[in-house]
């Protein structure tokens, strides 16, 4: 989707970039539109090889709190989770502060498969393949952290999940603030319902490095409908391994029955669905939510793309804080 964070570069610059990082020029390009926040590009280079190019947003361009140094977010993913075999590209260069663009950027491997989102699939294979997902997210999550909750390169971190979590929604409302978001309900209507809630996310003490933007079109397929590679790692924090359950089950319900929970819960052990657990991944959602209305202020979607996103995210939105508002004892209730 076209918007104001992606930057326009010209072949003479691409090729620029590409002598610069890897030594070698540049014979193609072709421009990858999928993505919402990075301008990408696949790279055809004159020694035979491909690679894609990420380049980070305009440095100069306001975003959402939680998008600084998303770039930065992304590379520490590569460093932390290829060791432990998770797939997904390589990292071949990582350049912050690019002093010729003015910002960051990484060159990733190719890869040779098809997003999820584009692929055929019959029940069994989609079956199979959240299956697979879920044990991938299991290898994920095993990855240990530094004992900080949140996002480190953003500064929205806490010692404990419940401190990191308020940050985070909170600096999120503010982004809501500045941009004049239309949401379902007043601000002070939900910071109270998350407030009233979040005792819950007391459960988790230890944090859990999470993807959080685990969407079909982010899951490439091999040939033979097998998971190639896991992409786009920058909206990643350290957090509740549940909230990686949220955007596989975007504006649904986490299913007892899923495939996702029996591939997680062989490669990581049980998970239990209880009533406080439901009540985190309702918080998870309300914040991703949140992220989908409040990132059109400084992207600025065209309308004609945004318009249907946009009015099912109000709805989905509005129904998960009445359901933080039924999870309130009655005398608290609005």
């Amino acid at each position: 989707m076209d918007s104001r964070t992606k930057r326009r570069l010209s072949p003479e610059q691409l090729d620029a970039v590409t002598r610069d990082a890897l030594g070698c020029g540049l014979a193609s390009s072709v421009e990858l539109t999928d993505g919402f926040a990075n301008a990408v590009w696949r790279l055809d280079l004159d020694d035979g090889r491909q690679v894609v190019l990420k380049l980070g947003p305009p440095p100069d361009l306001r975003l959402l709190a939680y998008e600084r140094h998303l770039l930065r977010t992304e590379a520490m993913v590569y460093h932390l989770a290829q060791p432990a075999g998770l797939p997904m590209p390589t990292l071949l260069k990582a350049s912050f502060d690019d002093p010729a663009l003015g910002g960051d950027y990484l060159i990733l491997s190719a890869l040779d498969g098809v997003p999820w989102n584009r692929t055929t699939l019959s029940p069994a294979e989609e079956s199979a393949l959240r299956f697979e997902l879920g044990r991938c997210l299991a290898r994920l999550h095993a990855i240990p952290g530094t004992g900080v909750f949140g996002y480190p390169y953003a500064g929205l971190t806490g010692r404990t999940w419940r401190e990191a979590f308020l940050v985070m929604i909170g600096a999120l409302l503010d982004d809501a603030v500045y941009y004049n978001t239309p949401l379902p309900a007043t601000i002070v209507d939900i910071v109270g319902l998350v407030h009233m809630n979040a005792h819950v996310l007391d459960q988790v003490t230890t944090p859990s490095l999470v993807h959080f933007d685990m969407w079909p079109g982010n899951v490439f397929l091999n040939g033979d409908k097998t998971v190639e590679a896991l992409i786009d790692h920058e909206r990643a924090f350290w957090g509740d391994p549940l909230a990686d359950f949220v955007t596989p089950t975007l504006f649904g319900e986490l299913r007892e029955d899923d495939p996702m929970l029996a591939g997680y819960r062989q490669e990581r052990g049980p998970v239990t669905l209880d009533r406080d657990a439901r009540m985190r991944i309702t918080l998870y959602q309300v914040y991703l939510y949140l992220i989908l209305l409040v990132e059109d202020g400084p992207r600025q979607y065209p309308e004609e793309s945004y318009a249907r996103i946009r009015d099912l995210t109000t709805r989905s939105l509005a129904a998960c804080l009445d359901l933080l508002r039924a999870g309130l004892p009655e005398h608290a209730r609005a």
